[in-house]
């Protein structure tokens, strides 16, 4: 059986305007970014049905910014959506391998998402204002000092533990896989840790996890 992202994202948007006070561009650029989203070769079966797997992705961000704050701004949430908007049209192995190679390709895709994040939203009507505003977001500008960027980041570090975490485990060494956590772990703010600590991990996750944190 086919899932239609459309039908999810119809869903999504019909229970965040009876929630919130969204305005009328955010359905037209939430149903854009979706739409692009759904070409990802890439799928994740959800409940028994595909779905590519950016939509599912931001699926996963959205959720989990309304979890840590449930009156999230509407740029916020526009940037939670489009966080990883076409990444598969720039693929890892299209850099070199290596350190350099990762982190060069990890930049170029930050700038890549927010310019086409901004095309959309441009489109949608919004103000070069907004805009500019999402795109910062999308860049991480102002980490650390901005809570709405770093709300951003918790997420993303969120979905990491919950949905990316044991591919990564299966493939690195422990050694490795202790470092990321660490790393991850000080990206977090104290709600976010708190709320990763909730999380049912699998055994080896909440082993390593430990031995990350002791």
């Amino acid at each position: 059986m086919n899932f239609s992202p459309f039908i999810r994202a119809t869903t999504y948007l019909v229970c965040l305007s009876v929630l919130m006070d969204l305005s009328d561009k955010f359905e037209g650029a939430v149903a854009e970014f979706d739409r692009m989203n759904s070409q990802d070769p890439k799928q994740r079966e959800v409940n028994g049905a595909q779905l590519p797997y950016e939509v599912f992705f931001a699926d996963c961000m959205t959720r989990w910014i309304l979890k840590l704050n449930p009156e999230a701004s509407e740029v916020v949430q526009l940037a939670a959506r489009c966080q990883h908007l076409c990444r598969w049209e720039i693929p890892r192995k299209s850099y070199p391998e290596g350190r350099v190679g990762y982190l060069t390709w990890r930049k170029d895709l930050k700038s890549f998402h927010a310019d086409k994040s901004a095309e959309v939203l441009s489109k949608a009507g919004y103000e070069d204002t907004v805009v500019e505003r999402v795109r910062a977001i999308n860049l991480k500008q102002g980490l650390g000092k901005d809570p709405e960027v770093q709300l951003i980041e918790d997420a993303l570090c969120m979905v990491f533990l919950e949905e990316q975490f044991d591919d990564l485990i299966a493939k690195t060494e422990e050694a490795k896989m202790i470092s990321i956590i660490q790393k991850t772990w000080v990206k977090m703010s104290d709600q976010a840790q708190q709320e990763a600590l909730k999380l049912k991990l699998s055994e080896e996750g909440a082993r390593l996890i430990g031995l990350a944190l002791s």
